[in-house]
């Protein structure tokens, strides 16, 4: 005879965001409950199911392997149940109501303060909930439901995703005014000392765009990955400490201001970024995720 009790959409999101934080605190905290409530919840799930999904320890939270498997589960049944309220919400007034979108940090602090006003102006009844994380980690978001959709920099490894590019971001080459080396117009690869070249940790796909336009492995070996962001590259350059490579939008948002920092472009066939706006396939917001391509293209 089968089981007639199924899970809940909210024991599955306890046993998610447990697995994400590895942390019953943490979690609950996440979840905006308290951790009794979470704690009850899960093992509410696995007295239903009649196994073991999580090994408790004073110090340690590990999941069984079928305690993973479930969770792996869990993940496509959660934003299958998301996705069909967005298929309802859809069917109203279009860009209303939440709407999640991950941010990349080569992003999110030089074209978010330009389009945001407007588009709480156009769009007063969007609630637009940002996360600002890492291409890699923002396209887990979108796999995990975690983001609806994700404002990124392509070329970059994302999966099955549809996407609209918004705009072409050129790539500078960032150096202390005084270097007798500043070119008038553009910089060839040729010309960048890969001594003196840093860049972002791995993890931000500016780093690998930059190196991709340069088309040189010593590059690769050599430069310094050292920046958290692209305003600690730029304190670095100021300092004396070595050049870097900015794309345009960062430019434009004034991040030399009150620097001796100058720019130059690339020269480079590949020396551009796509900024673009990326949603799971098939989801029932696509036209909703077009016509906010639309809005932030306008920038």
């Amino acid at each position: 005879m089968k089981n007639t009790y199924l899970p809940t959409l909210k024991q599955l999101q306890y046993l998610l965001a447990l697995h994400e934080k590895r942390h019953f605190g943490r979690a609950a905290e996440s979840c905006y409950v308290s951790q009794s409530t979470l704690s009850a919840g899960i093992r509410e799930l696995e007295s239903l199911l009649g196994v073991t999904l999580v090994e408790r320890t004073r110090r340690v939270v590990r999941f069984t392997p079928l305690g993973e498997r479930v969770v792996a589960k869990a993940h496509v049944l959660l934003r299958e149940a998301e996705e069909l309220a967005e298929l309802v919400q859809s069917a109203g007034k279009p860009l209303s109501g939440e709407l999640r979108m991950s941010v990349i940090p080569t992003i999110a602090p030089f074209l978010l303060p330009r389009i945001l006003p407007r588009l709480r102006k156009e769009r007063p009844s969007l609630k637009l909930f940002l996360r600002e994380e890492p291409s890699a980690d923002a396209i887990e978001s979108l796999q995990h439901g975690r983001a609806d959709c994700v404002l990124l920099a392509l070329p970059f490894a994302t999966g099955e995703v549809e996407s609209e590019v918004l705009f072409d971001d050129r790539l500078f080459v960032a150096f202390p005014k005084d270097d007798p080396r500043d070119p008038p117009e553009q910089i060839p690869p040729s010309m960048i000392d890969e001594a003196r070249l840093l860049l972002l940790e791995d993890g931000h796909c500016l780093k690998e765009h930059a190196l991709a336009a340069c088309n040189r492995p010593e590059l690769r070996a050599s430069a310094t990955m050292i920046g958290t962001s692209l305003h600690t590259l730029v304190q670095m350059v100021d300092n004396g400490l070595g050049l870097t490579m900015l794309p345009e939008m960062a430019l434009e948002a004034g991040i030399l201001d009150g620097t001796n920092v100058v720019a130059r472009p690339l020269k480079s066939k590949n020396a551009t970024r796509q900024i673009a706006l990326v949603w799971r396939r098939g989801s029932p917001r696509a036209d909703e995720f077009r016509l906010l391509a639309a809005e932030l293209r306008q920038g």
